[in-house]
């Protein structure tokens, strides 16, 4: 449209051929400009996604240790249920029969006693879970917030 705009306010050609030149290498210089953004931003891009990708390994690395913890620390809290429970067990029979007691100190006695109900009120009681991990990072990642979605690792991107 400039070009024409040119032509067409009557100077002589050859001005008019300089200022379509001058036009044409402005043009060149916007489209190599436009070329060279266009090819840091492809290189930044590849930077970003190559990023993106080592994060997502880390992320699934860190999926999968959450999931392992956690099987860990409920195998380990059934088993302190389960000892707990003989114990308790323990503690009942030793107090209950009458050669424990006439086998048995006074003092012993008394520690069993005790003992036994203390196991009582900690058996009633709710499980007890270990809450140093969600108190440390309460203020930064709560539960709810933890996606334990495994179809995101699965997705091959391209």
């Amino acid at each position: 449209e400039r070009g024409l705009q040119l032509l067409e306010l009557g100077g002589s050609v050859e001005e008019d051929c300089i200022r379509i030149a001058r036009c044409f290498e402005a043009t060149r210089q916007r489209c190599c400009r436009l070329e060279q953004d266009g090819r840091r931003a492809r290189e930044q891009l590849a930077r970003v996604e190559a990023e993106r990708a080592a994060l997502e390994v880390k992320l699934k690395h860190a999926r999968n240790q959450v999931e392992v913890e956690m099987k860990k620390r409920h195998r380990a809290e059934a088993e302190l249920e389960k000892q707990e429970r003989k114990l308790q067990l323990v503690l009942e029979l030793l107090m209950r029969e009458p050669w424990g007691n006439e086998a048995l100190s006074r003092e012993q006695c008394s520690v069993l006693s005790a003992l036994a109900g203390q196991r009582l009120g900690a058996a009633s009681a709710p499980i007890r879970r270990s809450s140093a991990v969600d108190e440390s990072c309460q203020s930064l990642l709560s539960h709810s917030d933890i996606s334990y979605d495994r179809t995101e690792d699965d997705v091959v991107r391209s």
